[in-house]
């Protein structure tokens, strides 16, 4: 496994189960949202949600900006706004 596939991975747990101060907030979560569809899956597919469908829309809205990011761009780019998070924290 490639150094930044593992960071990645690393970083996506860290969200996952993120606590207390550590908890992204919702900007950056549809960030961190669209950039890991966009590293896990490419471009994004399917129809774009309806105007009532507030969420889903955000988040295709998200994904469908990174439109042409290459996987292991994707992947840095989650990586640096985690690492960005934490030390804002520290």
């Amino acid at each position: 496994m490639s150094d930044l596939k593992q960071k990645f991975e690393e970083a996506v747990n860290l969200v996952k189960t993120a606590e207390g101060d550590f908890k992204p907030s919702n900007e950056l979560k549809l960030e961190l949202y669209a950039l890991y569809k966009q590293a896990t899956e490419g471009d994004v597919q399917g129809k774009r949600p309806g105007m009532m469908d507030f969420v889903n829309r955000a988040k295709y809205d998200a994904w469908a900006e990174l439109k042409g990011v290459s996987s292991e761009d994707a992947m840095q780019r989650y990586v640096n706004a985690i690492e960005d998070l934490k030390s804002k924290l520290s």
